[in-house]
Formats: structure tokens, C-alpha cells, sequence
């Protein structure tokens, strides 16, 4: 059973590197709506689940692949779906208008009464509401006597509460009670432990972008775009990923900026 458990989980991982290996590529885009721009507009890529928000300019960027789609939500908006097609993926750039939620208040009755603006007067013309006087009348305590001494309830101290004895095991009699029953889980901590890892592995050219930058990435190192992926794997060796962990994101950044080097001149001969 853990024998193919653990099967199903390498063959999930698989995959994941697979789609990870994916084409990818960064678009920029505006937000606006019939007034303008729309500033701090949610921006989700509901397959990769990466997510930012678009600034005071209505501006935003995002890593996306053919297919993505990207959902767009904002206060005072209707929700937008847009699936990221060859067009959008080639010209890098999209512009996406948002409508504004309208909102239908009930309808309701405004009467006049009036009132002449002075209180002594107006509270004797204003109609009143037989409900509420109806409820206030049954809700005056003024004529209850509240420090009249109340007789104590009684309480028979001669009777005592019936004791119920259950035996948890009295169903089990005859079917091997009385054993201790213990069900192996020494594989569960490993489990875990493989899909926290699974899940780090997915997540991290993703967050070591977001947290790097892409134009550290593309413009200071000059890797292309397309090379992103392969470009960590390519310094995965020297333990990138543990180090990240570990909060150690100098040790990180300088042995991408070594490794870069190196890497360029091997796709070069390519």
C-alpha cells in the first residue's frame, strides 16, 4: 500500500516538473474602468495560483502561460475571467476594463409630518406607532418591586443522581477485548514531510521571482525568459533551494550571479 502510495506521489511530482517546464513569460497590463484606472485591482493566475495587485497607475505584471487564465477582482466591480491566448502571450501586453457594480437600493415611503423644527411640539404631533407603544407597555418593569425577597428553590439533598457505568469495550466482548489495538502510522511523518517538500519545489521559482524581482533575473543577469526555469535547475545542485529555506537569500543571490555566468556561455554554444 505505501509502495504505491509513494508511486502516485513521484508520478504527481513528475508532472508538476513537466508543467513547470512550461512555456512562461511575464506580461504587463492596465486595469480601468468608464471612470479611469483602477488602483489596487486582485490579479490571479488561477493555474498557478500567483497573484499581485495592480498600482496607483492601474499598472500591473504578471507570470502567465498559454492557456492561464487570469481572474480580475476589485471593490465596486464585476469579477473578469481572461484566458491568456497565443495573441496576449506574443504581444506582452494587455489593457482589461472592469464594469462597475451597480447597486438597487428598495424602494421606500418618505412621509410629511410637519414639523415645525421644535421639539416640545413636534413630539406631540408625530403619529405614533401602536406596535411600539403596545411593546412598551408590555415591557415596563416600573411597578415590579425588585428588593422583595424571593423564596429559594428547593432542592431534595437526600436524593442522589443515578450513576451510569458504560464499559466502551462491552461490545467488543468475545471479539478480541481486552487487546490493545495499535495502528501503525510510522509512515505518516514521511508522507507529510515528502508533500511539504513537493509543494516547496513547485512553489519556489515562483516566489524566489516575486521576492528577486524580474528584472534582477532578466535585465542584471540577462537570462531569457524562456531559459527561467531551466536557469534554476541548472544551480539546483549547489543547493539553492536549502538555502532559501533557511532564510540565507545572499548566499542565494550570489551564486546565481556566479552561476549565470557560466550558464550563458554553455547556451551560447548551444
Amino acid at each position: 500500500m505505501f509502495k504505491k502510495l509513494l508511486s502516485s506521489i513521484l508520478l504527481l511530482f513528475i508532472s508538476l516538473t513537466f508543467c513547470a517546464q512550461q512555456k512562461y513569460t511575464i506580461i504587463s497590463g492596465k486595469i480601468i474602468d468608464t471612470l479611469g484606472i483602477v488602483k489596487n485591482a486582485n490579479i490571479i493566475n488561477i493555474n498557478n495560483n500567483q497573484g499581485t495587485f495592480s498600482n496607483d497607475e492601474g499598472l500591473f505584471r504578471i507570470f502567465v502561460a498559454i492557456g492561464d487564465s487570469i481572474q480580475i477582482s476589485s471593490i465596486q466591480h464585476v469579477s473578469q475571467k481572461i484566458k491568456v491566448e497565443k495573441r496576449i502571450f506574443e504581444e506582452k501586453n494587455i489593457e482589461i476594463k472592469l464594469k462597475l457594480s451597480t447597486f438597487i437600493l428598495d424602494e421606500f415611503e418618505l412621509k410629511r409630518h410637519n414639523l415645525s423644527g421644535r421639539l416640545g411640539i413636534d413630539v406631540k404631533d408625530v403619529p405614533k406607532d401602536k406596535k411600539d407603544s403596545l411593546l412598551r407597555a408590555v415591557m415596563d418593569f416600573s411597578k415590579i418591586k425588585m428588593n422583595t425577597p424571593q423564596d429559594e428553590d428547593y432542592t431534595d439533598k437526600r436524593v442522589r443522581p443515578q450513576i451510569v457505568n458504560v464499559d466502551p469495550n462491552s461490545r467488543f466482548v468475545g471479539v478480541g477485548a481486552g487487546v490493545t489495538a495499535n495502528i501503525p502510522f510510522k509512515y505518516s511523518e514521511r508522507l507529510w514531510a515528502l508533500r511539504k517538500d513537493l509543494a516547496f519545489k513547485k512553489g519556489f521559482p515562483y516566489k524566489l521571482i516575486s521576492e528577486l524581482g524580474d528584472k534582477f533575473f532578466f535585465d542584471d543577469l540577462k537570462i531569457p525568459l524562456d531559459n527561467y526555469f531551466h536557469f534554476l535547475e541548472y544551480c539546483n545542485p549547489l543547493g539553492i533551494e536549502q538555502l532559501h529555506k533557511k532564510g540565507k537569500l545572499l548566499e542565494v543571490i550570489k551564486i546565481l550571479k556566479d552561476e549565470s555566468i557560466s550558464y550563458l556561455k554553455i547556451i551560447k554554444n548551444e
